[in-house]
């Protein structure tokens, strides 16, 4: 690698969601860590959304941008005002709007962008599929292999996909009280079982589910406490059910929270039934705090999570086989135990924020191109219009 192939590089970062979710989670995680490598970030998002908040709390530089509808063509040209006012070596787009927006403005501003794509939905074939991953930007980036295969679906060329999974940061989950303390806050006894849920409350979670394999639990002698940490659409609906169901007293609604790493030190068991799943930052998060993970096998999940190994793995919107699953762990203390402690060594396979970072790191440089790279540091960065910079 060239001297100046290695200077420190420049990157815009956009997200478009004005929830807070995993994937802002990861945002946040990689700008840190390109940071602490020495190089300079700036994150476009809107204004006052969660993500904004909790950047700017941390010293990220942040420019606010609204990044509404796909028409917002308003967003564009600012957004591409910001990548040349910041002489942006590279956009990075983490979000399918973002995608849209950014990879319109970055192609104006002539900067080369890359997108993160998170979720294992369908991509729809078409020219604007084929627009966003064949012209707009140079590198698809898909944090789970099943994320991948929606994209080869949905006609983007193999060549261009890359696969970097989630990462999570094992000093940020270290709790701050112990658990005890954290237990009795919440009415919980010492004996009790704790099924712990960090979702946002919205329908692909399948939150739902749980709460019907929980009611199927009462019917075998077993009543967990049941914390969900997370806030969303379906808060009111899911707490009806379960009223319905009988579980008002055993199921406790937390609402969002940021002591994420004091709720799995106090829980035994984390639950992801998810119905869809990029990949699942909550699993990792149970596995890096040595969390046995009892999950639905979609999306990347199935990747992150082993059976029998790191956790249990059941199908999707099946209350019945996700309840016979939480019984089996529920009664097994030392599968608990077993489970929960290989997690760690699970995380450190490829999950670790340095092994994320690295793989972006070469993927930027790879998408800049080292002649275009060096003829733009030649030419002296930060020099705005002035840098010689080519279109992209």
């Amino acid at each position: 690698m060239t001297r100046a192939a290695a200077a420190p590089l420049r990157i815009t970062h956009v997200d478009a969601e004005r929830g807070f979710s995993g994937g802002e989670v990861q945002v946040l995680l990689l700008i840190d860590g390109l940071a602490a490598r020495g190089h300079q970030n700036l994150l476009v998002c809107p204004p006052n959304s969660p993500i904004a908040v909790e950047a700017t709390r941390r010293g990220i530089a942040v420019r606010a941008v609204a990044l509404r509808g796909d028409l917002d063509l308003a967003s564009v040209w600012r957004l591409a005002r910001e990548l040349r006012a910041g002489n942006a070596d590279l956009a990075h787009l983490h979000t399918g709007r973002a995608a849209w927006l950014g990879g319109l403005a970055a192609r104006l501003a002539g900067v080369p962008a890359i997108v993160t794509r998170r979720m294992d939905r369908p991509v729809q074939r078409g020219w604007r599929t084929r627009l966003i991953y064949e012209h707009l930007t140079r590198r698809a980036v898909a944090i789970s292999p099943g994320v991948a295969d929606c994209l080869v679906a949905g006609g983007v060329p193999p060549s261009r996909i890359e696969l970097v999974p989630s990462a999570v940061d094992g000093a940020r989950l270290r709790p701050r009280r112990a658990r005890s303390a954290v237990r009795v806050g919440e009415g919980v006894e010492a004996d009790d079982c704790v099924l712990l849920a960090l979702a946002a409350l919205v329908q692909r979670k399948a939150l739902d589910v749980l709460l019907d394999a929980v009611a199927a639990l009462a019917v075998r002698g077993l009543r967990p406490r049941v914390w969900i940490a997370g806030d969303g659409p379906e808060r009111g609906a899911l707490e009806a059910q379960a009223a319905r169901l009988g579980l008002g007293g055993q199921v406790g609604f937390l609402g969002q929270r940021d002591d994420v790493g004091d709720l799995l030190a106090a829980a035994d068991v984390v639950v992801l039934p998810s119905r869809r799943e990029g990949l699942g930052v909550a699993a990792l998060e149970a596995m890096a705090a040595a969390r046995p993970v009892v999950a639905s096998a979609v999306g990347g999940l199935g990747d992150a999570v082993v059976e029998g190994r790191t956790g249990l793995l059941v199908p999707p919107n099946d209350a019945a086989a996700l309840a016979m699953a939480l019984e089996r762990v529920l009664r097994d203390d030392a599968l608990r135990a077993r489970l929960g402690a290989a997690g760690p060594a699970r995380i450190a396979e490829g999950y670790l924020p340095e092994q994320m970072v690295g793989e972006y790191e070469r993927i930027y440089r790879e998408a800049i191109g080292p002649d275009q790279l060096d003829t733009w540091q030649g030419q002296g960065r930060g020099q705005g219009q002035g840098s010689g910079k080519s279109r992209a």
